[in-house]
């Protein structure tokens, strides 16, 4: 995934003989041409979120743009301020995100020439758009496998054709443009108590923050930013802007290693407070938008909702009117599969841990009775040795990290050993799929998948009428909230017992516990490669 440097060229369009000062970018703000291409967006009251975390929360809906984010705000109003002599020479920027279709769609509409350099690793889908946004005037190069190779690239061609580099952020008419959404957020909302604003190269900021301060200096502006590119933290802490040495790549909108100097200059002195935020808060927020609205955030683009539980929480603020801004809405499908799995882990409504069970009949069980009436949303189980067998355990919260606490003590009280998984980033985003393996001792082992209908309490009922007349020796269940729970299951059933085990299968099969289904898969090959003991039987 590509990051946006956003160094200015030394082209005509990025020269400023000093700083612009406060009331100049007042003007540009009140002056920029953007409503050529963009909107003005609604600004929306979250009646959801507004509910659970007790403030009045408004969304500022730049999802609503021609291209899906604010970025054309500040690209339209960029371009559009270029002389005669220099729109006729034509535009090339580089980018990998928003800031591409921006441009694309900006010029376009200008019927101007524009290159854009994109990384070779782009997904198709956006270099698609960019072309879909431009038509004939846009080309699309495709150059190196980063971002920053892309951009020394799109320099180049800039110093040998005359074009003008349309950067990110890192310029005062991009600044002006991105400004635009704190003048329409204003004039939506007589009376505002905080603003939070989401930071990647920090235009977004810049801009809203600048104009925000003159109009309403009581006003509080938290910016936002990924733990994973604090880029801001960082320069405010050295005073200038630095360059991380990595950045992460969930909320690739953000992924920025260097803050710009501009919008560090206007950040610096008009942003009153910066707050960072975990993947699981940006999932819980991308569910939080969902719900009010049905719209599905990219992940950048619910930072501002995702640092507002957080800040109310932490100040215990209630009863104030809050704003916060979806700036994008460009997410990859099947990001979706993540989020779904990380957001009730940032909203502290499920946890996972790992337990080591004695291997023996009915510990199991035994272990799933001690979890009470808690509903279990995920079951991984392995035989590791004759001595114990290892557990990854995900359970519902309805009562949060208090009830959480309880469980473990009633574990540990009960000398379970387990540990706490919850905040393990390689235990969340690889292990769970990875419990289990091959035994490396021999094992009677018939794999069986089965079907019953999901309730709360279903996982254990299922259990009662499996019963401990064969030994477990692979259990794996995921709650998806379908309509059906779906369990894989093996069991060790010794040479001679198998009419008896099919007898036994036939009983729970019936209607009357439950309408439950099953099917072996001993034969699978997926089975007999990844999870089957290479250890056979005497």
């Amino acid at each position: 995934m590509s990051t946006e440097s956003g160094v200015s060229l030394k082209s005509p369009v990025s020269k400023q003989t000093k700083p612009l000062s406060k009331q100049d970018y007042l003007v540009k703000i009140l002056q920029a041409p953007i409503y050529d291409a963009a909107i003005s967006t609604d600004l929306v009251k979250m009646p959801s979120l507004s509910k659970q975390i007790k403030n009045h929360v408004f969304l500022k809906r730049e999802d609503q743009q021609p291209v899906k984010s604010f970025k054309l705000r500040g690209a339209y109003n960029c371009i559009a301020q270029l002389s005669d002599a220099q729109q006729q020479a034509g535009v090339v920027t580089a980018s990998a995100g928003n800031h591409a279709q921006g441009v694309a769609y900006a010029a376009n509409r200008l019927k101007i020439a524009a290159v854009i350099v994109m990384p070779e690793t782009t997904p198709e889908i956006k270099v698609d758009a960019v072309k879909h946004f431009g038509q004939e005037y846009v080309t699309v190069v495709q150059h190196g496998t980063s971002f920053d190779q892309a951009s020394e690239h799109a320099k180049s061609l800039c110093e040998a054709s005359g074009m003008t580099m349309i950067p990110p952020f890192d310029h005062p008419d991009v600044i002006a443009g991105q400004g635009t959404i704190g003048k329409e957020i204003l004039e939506h909302i007589q009376h505002l108590d905080y603003l939070f604003v989401a930071v990647g190269g920090g235009g977004l900021a810049a801009g809203i923050s600048v104009y925000v301060k003159q109009i309403n200096p009581n006003i509080r502006i938290i910016a936002v930013e990924s733990e994973e590119s604090a880029c801001l933290q960082a320069a405010l802490e050295a005073g200038k802007p630095v360059t991380l040495p990595s950045v992460g790549i969930f909320a690739d909108g953000v992924a920025v290693k260097t803050i710009g100097e501009e919008p560090f200059r206007l950040c610096q002195q008009y942003v009153d407070e910066v707050l960072s935020v975990s993947n699981d808060e940006i999932c819980t927020a991308i569910k939080d938008i969902f719900d009010d609205t049905r719209v599905i955030a990219e992940p950048a683009g619910a930072l501002s909702i995702a640092a507002m539980r957080k800040y109310c929480k932490q100040h215990g603020i209630e009863g104030a009117n809050i704003a916060g801004i979806l700036c994008g809405a460009n997410i990859n499908f099947h990001t979706l599969r993540y989020v779904s799995e990380r957001c009730e882990l940032g909203e502290q409504k499920e946890a996972v841990f790992a337990v080591k069970l004695k291997e023996e009949k009915g510990a199991f069980r035994a272990f799933c009775a001690t979890l009470g009436g808690l509903n279990i949303s995920e079951f991984n189980y392995r035989f590791a040795n004759e001595h114990e067998a290892h557990i990854y355990v995900g359970v519902k919260l309805r009562r949060g990290k208090r009830e959480y606490e309880a469980l473990l003590k009633r574990l540990r009280d009960n000398e379970y050993q387990c540990f706490d998984l919850s905040d393990n980033e390689l235990a969340k985003l690889h292990l769970r799929h990875m419990v289990g393996g091959k035994p490396q001792v021999a094992l009677n082992e018939t794999l069986f998948s089965f079907a019953f209908p999901e309730y709360p309490g279903a996982l254990m009922h299922f259990l009662d009428t499996l019963g401990e007349q064969w030994n477990i020796t692979l259990f794996h269940y995921r709650n998806h909230g379908a309509a059906q729970g779906l369990v894989l299951v093996g069991f060790d059933i010794k040479t001679g017992e198998r009419a008896i085990f099919d007898s036994h299968l036939k009983s729970l099969t019936e209607a009357k516990h439950g309408s439950y289904s099953a099917q072996e898969h001993t034969q699978d090959p997926a089975y007999q490669f990844f999870l089957a003991s290479d250890v056979k039987p005497a």
